[in-house]
């Protein structure tokens, strides 16, 4: 599995359940622990977890084809860290059901069978997701002003990551680097502290940034793209180099931009203390 999508999480009944979506094999992977929790009504994710690791010894015992498909990926836990989790495909999940007796076990299966439609439907038409990413942002209260603008950039990025993949760059730790490297030189700080400075953690740094950000950005990015289409880097190092001259680009962008208006562009707000004042611009600190 080695196209897997960022963790997301679903909710049937308002209840939480984790997965990944599965790019090379099309598929969801799903938490059996959370799985475990809607079935039998736990009122803990403790007890969840107790009755699954019951369960799991009682099907090996028994050489029980169920846990053929659980393997084990990184997800999100509640405490907020990335860790093993014992998960399984749509297939293993319909397997699992007939193990555990629940008045749930129907409407579950249904629940199933949604998820996984809307994700090939997104495969076929790409502008269904881009749809539920805009009713998600409506949701949480982004103007729509901000929204295109968000939109704009993730089209941004899918087209710079389609030319570092004709170069041969690696998704994952490469793609992260590129992606660094980026931010260092457009807006001075790594990742990691542009996160700090708008007080985040695990969050989407984009999903916090200002409508100004989110265009100087996007400049670094289509910058990057279009020099990458002129020069064809054929390699990760090359690339390297084209990701800072557009960078560089926005950099410039940024300095003429403070210079003017005597405030600075890389914002300390975030969505999360600020609200829809995110889409306002740059702060004065």
């Amino acid at each position: 599995m080695n196209q897997i999508k960022k963790n997301e999480i679903r909710l049937f009944e308002e209840k939480q359940v984790r997965g990944v979506w599965d790019e090379e094999n099309q598929k969801w992977w799903f938490s059996v622990v959370d799985i475990c929790n809607i079935l039998t009504e736990q009122p803990t994710q403790r007890g969840a977890t107790f009755y699954w690791g019951k369960l799991k010894q009682r099907l090996k015992e028994e050489g029980s084809e169920v846990l053929t498909n659980c393997q084990q990926l990184k997800l999100l836990a509640p405490d907020g860290k990335m860790r093993l989790t014992d998960v399984m495909d749509t297939e293993g999940i319909l397997r699992l059901i007939q193990s555990i007796p629940s008045k749930k076990a129907e409407p579950f299966k249904m629940w199933l069978a949604k998820v996984g439609r809307e994700a090939i439907d997104e495969v076929i038409d790409p502008e269904l997701s881009i749809e539920k990413a805009i009713q998600n942002y409506r949701r949480l209260g982004y103007s729509e002003n901000w929204i295109n603008q968000r939109i704009r950039t993730i089209e941004a990025r899918k087209a710079l990551t389609d030319e570092w993949d004709k170069s041969g760059v690696k998704q994952g730790v490469e793609y992260a680097f590129l992606t660094d490297l980026m931010n260092k030189t457009w807006a001075g700080m790594t990742t990691r502290d542009y996160k700090k400075h708008k007080n985040l953690k695990k969050e989407n740094l984009r999903d916090h940034m200002t409508n100004t950000e989110l265009v100087l950005n996007m400049l670094a990015e289509v910058s990057a793209t279009e020099i990458s289409i002129a020069k064809q880097p054929q390699d990760f190092d090359e690339s390297a180099l084209v990701a800072v001259e557009g960078a560089t680009i926005a950099k410039e962008a940024r300095e003429k931009l403070e210079n003017q208006t005597g405030k600075k562009m890389v914002s300390k707000l975030n969505a999360k203390n600020m609200g829809q004042e995110i889409i306002t611009g740059g702060d004065d600190e």
